[in-house]
């Protein structure tokens, strides 16, 4: 087995949206912001190679957007990163087995759209593969609320659906994926986001997708001015990170700009810590 991170699209968002409601005078001593307020951030996928399937973990924002929007939201790439280093890998599209996606926010679910061209409909790349959404994730794309509307891409429900390779899922596995993975569910930031535990050989690791979207995050009082339910976010956080240390796991982060993984500690005074940080995976056991 091998799990490799893989960057997609870059972005730069608002530092103040990312730290919710933590002062610029403590959140810009973990990340620089630039002149804009924006901080650095990636779309972060992570490949799983077994037995000669390739399962893709999240897609990134990808390149789907016109560039009025590509600047709105801060996309620095105007062409499909992802599929560049996965190509750089040997992988093409075509080779994709599965694809877990934690969620369906455009940051995340993107990727699995083609580069924007102009009068040129996106079309659902990733041919062979399967698409894995949790259930209550799935509903809540399909009807989300005012608040968070924007953050889903409403011809993407319509493209999977017509697909015929969607799969809901609402138990901690399934039985089209590999026994080695399994799940768990959070409501903090979006209704039914799909954690992803990865059982290695040699360890444990967890994609938090935005549970924990990277190392300042993994302070417990630290949550995004994008999360649906803070405080339930904070109570579910603990409970990854408890459950994270018990098993000696790692965590893998989607949007840090400088870290794909690291271990959890606590300290003498029972704060949650990144330690042994990589920049980089590429796990074979």
């Amino acid at each position: 087995m091998k799990i490799t991170s893989v960057l997609g699209n870059r972005q730069k968002l608002d530092g103040g949206a990312m730290f919710g409601n933590v002062p610029k005078a403590l959140w810009q001593k973990w990340v620089a912001a630039d002149e804009f307020n924006r901080i650095d951030l990636v779309c972060r996928c992570f490949l799983l190679q077994c037995n000669g399937h390739n399962i893709l973990l999240e897609t990134g924002i990808g390149a789907f957007f016109e560039p009025k929007l590509r600047a709105r939201y801060g996309v620095v790439e105007a062409n499909h990163v992802l599929l560049d280093n996965l190509a750089a890998l040997g992988v093409q599209p075509s080779d994709i087995s599965a694809i877990i996606l934690s969620h369906l926010h455009f940051d995340h679910a993107g990727g699995l759209l083609s580069p924007w061209q102009e009068h040129t409909p996106p079309e659902l790349l990733f041919p062979n593969a399967l698409f894995f959404v949790g259930q209550k994730a799935w509903e809540r794309a399909c009807q989300p609320h005012p608040r968070d509307r924007a953050s889903f891409i409403p011809e993407l429900q319509t493209m999977l659906q017509k697909s015929g390779r969607l799969r809901l899922v609402d138990q901690s596995s399934h039985p089209e994926l590999p026994s080695f993975i399994e799940f768990t569910f959070s409501d903090g930031h979006t209704p039914g986001m799909m954690l992803t535990w990865i059982s290695m050989p040699e360890h444990k690791c967890v994609f938090a997708a935005d549970l924990i979207p990277g190392t300042p995050w993994v302070h417990l009082p630290v949550t995004m001015g994008y999360d649906r339910f803070p405080e339930r976010l904070i109570d579910e956080k603990k409970q990854l990170l408890d459950k994270v240390i018990q098993e000696d796991a790692w965590l893998l982060y989607t949007h840090d700009a400088q870290v794909a993984a690291s271990r959890v500690s606590q300290d003498a005074r029972g704060r949650y810590l990144a330690t042994d940080a990589h920049g980089d995976v590429a796990w074979e056991n």
